[in-house]
């Protein structure tokens, strides 16, 4: 045994054993060295970019900085914010760096919700319902109203035709926000004095037919069930105002007012 580890204390000291075993070594560092360079080009190890903030910036000057600092920008949402201009940041994920103390690497995405300026609604109907009916309804939707007059021998004060940029518009249709509806409404207060009818109990349609040969006018209050044109025509009167009183007259041009329900 010791002479065994004489021998190998005599090879271990040779220049050939040194020789080789630098050889492996030199070897063994550069490979390792390559794999640490290879990885911090893969993943950017140690990169610092600090995230711009970008609130109340503009989608497009921000989509500007972000591809300067090699990052990269997501659309999340759009928010109706008609105070702003449109495309105005309003959040981004992650945060600044300088709230958030967070950093990130090239290519990474931000993600930002924007501004808009336009909603859009739902035109209601209006169509024999009463001007100011049909005033809040379109208040209290965001839209904007103008009234137009015109002779009619139907009811008086009614709305008779709803209009969006000229033309007629249906129950239903989506409008931006803010959008200006004419609504024609009928006026008539000529004629000869009429009796109170007795409109209880049957349809509106039926209604306007007994009315349509009078000088008095029909205005619907409510329509409890109703929610399209046919719904309405088909709905029953359980009231109305004012009361059938029979033998008593109105003047020409008076408006009868119904509560209506569908069956």
């Amino acid at each position: 045994m010791k002479e065994f580890l004489q021998k190998l204390k005599g090879f271990i000291t040779t220049k050939h054993f040194v020789k080789q075993t630098g050889y492996i070594l030199l070897t063994y560092i550069i490979i390792i060295g390559g794999i640490i360079l290879y990885l911090d080009a893969y993943t950017n190890h140690g990169e610092k970019i600090k995230v711009p903030r970008l609130l109340g910036m503009h989608v497009s000057k921000a989509g500007t900085i972000l591809e300067e600092l090699d990052l990269k920008m997501e659309l999340l949402d759009s928010i109706y914010r008609p105070d702003l201009p449109t495309g105005t940041i309003l959040s981004q994920d992650p945060l600044p760096t300088n709230k958030s103390l967070v950093f990130v690497k090239s290519g990474r995405i931000i993600r930002v919700s924007v501004s808009k300026r336009s909603q859009l609604v739902q035109m209601p109907s209006l169509i024999d319902k009463s001007q100011r009916f049909a005033e809040s309804v379109l208040t209290n939707r965001g839209l904007k109203y103008r009234i137009q007059y015109v002779p009619t021998s139907e009811a008086n004060g009614a709305v008779l035709k709803q209009l969006y940029k000229g033309r007629e518009i249906k129950e239903g249709v989506r409008i931006p926000v803010g959008a200006v509806v004419t609504i024609v409404v009928g006026q008539n207060d000529t004629g000869m004095p009429a009796l109170i009818p007795n409109l209880v109990g049957i349809t509106i349609s039926e209604a306007k037919g007994r009315l349509g040969s009078t000088s008095l006018l029909l205005q619907i209050a409510s329509c409890e069930g109703c929610v399209t044109g046919e719904d309405s025509t088909a709905a029953k009167i359980y009231s109305q105002s004012p009361e059938f009183i029979e033998g008593v007259e109105l003047p020409a041009g008076t408006t009868i007012m119904i509560n209506a329900t569908k069956e």
